[in-house]
């Protein structure tokens, strides 16, 4: 009996929370800070009220603290947008100056490789004038050991230039020796025509090889 009792008042208790709550909520969305109007409007209509729909405006203070709000963000984005502009700007400096270096260091790459290129050539070249001066005294020692008009035949048988090589590389060779140069006479067996030619040459030309010892 006295169980029944019991569970009869927390039955009666339990109604009368839920019937509290329920006006609770009733009471809140009818002062709009919670919003449940679709499941209390019959309610409403029934008891012929009209639920608060509008939020309070805020007071002075909360709109100036909210307008100063608005201000120190504004004021960061901006000062983040100038920072991301400076940023940027140093990015394409840094970039302008990685793309100069790497010009000027291919101008150099270049500047060493015609660099390499024209002392190949040099060598080259003085190799060959080596060679040529060689093979020029060379010559000129085979002529003087044979009888004169047989060398001649074979100085004719010579391009102009080497004609006047072979010439001056003898009258070199006589002068270091002391001994008379076989050139001139060479040039006086030489046909009238190719020694005039020769001797042309040699006047408008005066330097060849074996003058540059």
């Amino acid at each position: 009996m006295a169980r029944a009792k019991i569970l009869g008042k927390s039955i009666v208790l339990i109604i009368f929370i839920i019937i509290l709550v329920l006006f609770g909520l009733m009471w809140f969305d009818y002062l709009g800070i919670v919003q449940m109007k679709k499941v209390f409007s019959p309610v409403y209509r029934l008891f012929g009220l009209q639920p608060q729909t509008t939020t309070a405006d805020s007071s002075p203070n909360d709109l100036s603290e909210a307008d100063l709000d608005n201000d120190r963000w504004a004021k960061r984005l901006e000062a983040l947008d100038i920072r991301t502009e400076e940023l940027d700007k140093r990015e394409a400096d840094v970039q302008a100056g990685e793309d100069n270096n790497t010009q000027i260091a291919q101008e150099l790459e270049d500047q060493k490789k015609a660099q390499e290129e024209r002392e190949k050539t040099f060598n080259s070249q003085v190799r060959m004038y080596d060679d040529r001066k060689v093979n020029i005294e060379q010559i000129v020692q085979n002529l003087n050991g044979m009888q004169p008009e047989k060398a001649v035949a074979i100085i004719v048988e010579m391009d102009d230039q080497d004609i006047i090589d072979v010439l001056r590389q003898a009258e070199a060779d006589a002068q270091g020796s002391g001994k008379g140069s076989m050139g001139s006479y060479w040039l006086s067996l030489m046909p009238a025509d190719r020694a005039a030619e020769i001797q042309r040459k040699m006047a408008n030309k005066p330097t060849s090889i074996v003058d540059e010892d």
